[in-house]
């Protein structure tokens, strides 16, 4: 049995997303008591302060979701050398109202993976300032900026045996700092 939910959030919407085919190869990775909840943030509403008061099922869901979790793995494109907006929407709708962050304490870990060959080193760094905001303790070593080519993947859509021990490695130090965290 689990004992570690981790909320993974996606900041790609793209049916054949890079970002979300290297989320469900890396949870192949994890040990067998850690599970994962796919965070929906395609539905929701732009962020607007006016709606804190009631706000819609979709954000009600997030937080829930984010909250259920012990931890949260980002798993971002880059877009223009940063976070894609769909991203910083959801990250604005659960942190919302002041006081009331779902991300509060959540230890985090930020990866993603991008064709170009620094992967989403400018994404991160400003998704680690956002985080840094929030209270989010993060994992800050190993980075990983992981460049999308063809090895990346075998046949099955696990890591690929090149990139397997330096993304076990990530794996591994994440897990420690969630356990250390949650």
């Amino acid at each position: 049995m689990a004992q570690y939910q981790i909320a993974v959030v996606v900041g790609s919407l793209r049916k054949d997303s890079f970002n979300k085919k290297l989320a469900g190869a890396l949870q192949k990775l994890f040990p067998a008591d850690f599970s994962f909840t796919q965070v929906r943030i395609d539905d929701l509403p732009l962020y607007n302060q006016d709606d804190d008061g009631q706000p819609c099922a979709q954000v009600t869901r997030l937080k829930d979701e984010i909250a259920a979790a012990q931890g949260v793995l980002f798993v971002t494109p880059e877009y223009n050398r940063s976070i894609p907006g769909v991203l910083k929407n959801a990250i604005d709708h659960a942190s919302r109202p002041y006081g009331k962050s779902a991300w509060n304490g959540k230890p985090a870990g930020v990866i993603g993976t991008s064709v170009g060959p620094i992967g989403t080193a400018m994404a991160q760094q400003h998704l680690r300032n956002i985080l840094a905001y929030l209270n989010m303790p993060t994992l800050g070593q190993p980075e990983a900026f992981i460049h999308n080519k063809e090895g990346l993947y075998d046949e099955a859509g696990y890591i690929g045996e090149v990139s397997k021990k330096f993304l076990q490695g990530w794996v591994d130090a994440y897990v420690a700092w969630v356990k250390k965290h949650a």
